[in-house]
């Protein structure tokens, strides 16, 4: 409202100076009320950084505090954050994660992983389920992610869970092939697990291995197409 009445006098300002009829005190008057405008635009827009800079300030120290979580960027690439594991573990997570997020959101709920440890035979109680997603939970939104999920692999197999954690249980009981040791051993695997497959010529490998499996069975589709197709004419002739 005030930048509009300010526009207004602005305008009134330049029709008054082209036509000349304006007296000096009009003019003046004017002159001091575009002035007093611009000062309380300027002293807004310095209470507004003020105020934004101070946001800033207080969300680091909640960081630094352990108060806040980091934002991640949106576009999450779990082959070059979680390298420790090969490309079919990861979807082989992934598969599991997909098959209990029964809502199809991308997350899986309290009552998702309730479910989830129920057909892996170690029900929890609903504190237990809770502190579950605590543990990795890193936005505090209480569910996980598929990040998050992957988490408790690279917990498990660095030898971050304790023996007690339903976490750790959860890990161990998946069908997912990890070699998880239980917590002793699990870090001397995980060390010699991600310095294994750091390098590109191992993950090329993987993609490649998996190029050649599509072929493969891709061939046999068609070797069985054909054999029907000539099995069909014997029939026919």
């Amino acid at each position: 409202m005030a930048s509009q009445e300010l526009a207004q006098k602005l305008q009134r300002r330049l029709q008054l100076e082209e036509s000349g009829e304006t007296a000096e005190g009009e003019t003046e008057a004017v002159k001091g009320t575009v002035a007093a405008g611009e000062v309380e635009e300027r002293s807004c827009l310095t209470a507004s950084a003020d105020a934004e800079l101070s946001a800033k300030l207080c969300r680091r120290q909640d960081i630094n505090e352990g108060a806040a979580q980091p934002r991640r960027a949106a576009v999450f690439n779990p082959y070059t954050e979680f390298k420790e594991f090969s490309r079919r573990q990861i979807k082989d997570m992934e598969r599991m994660f997909r098959l209990y997020d029964s809502g199809r959101d991308g997350y899986i709920d309290l009552m998702e992983l309730k479910l989830m440890m129920e057909k892996l035979g170690a029900p929890q109680t609903h504190l237990g389920l809770k502190n579950m997603i605590k543990e990795v939970d890193e936005d505090f939104d209480g569910k996980l992610s598929f990040r998050e999920f992957l988490l408790i692999f690279h917990k498990a197999a660095a030898g971050e869970l304790e023996e007690d954690s339903g976490l750790l249980t959860l890990a161990k009981l998946s069908e997912i092939d990890v070699s998880i040791e239980g917590v002793k051993g699990a870090k001397n695997f995980f060390e010699a697990k991600a310095q294994a497959l750091s390098s590109a010529s191992k993950f090329e490998a993987e993609i490649k291995a998996e190029q050649d499996e599509r072929k493969r069975e891709e061939e046999e589709r068609k070797h069985r197409r054909a054999a029907f197709r000539e099995l069909k004419s014997a029939f026919t002739q």
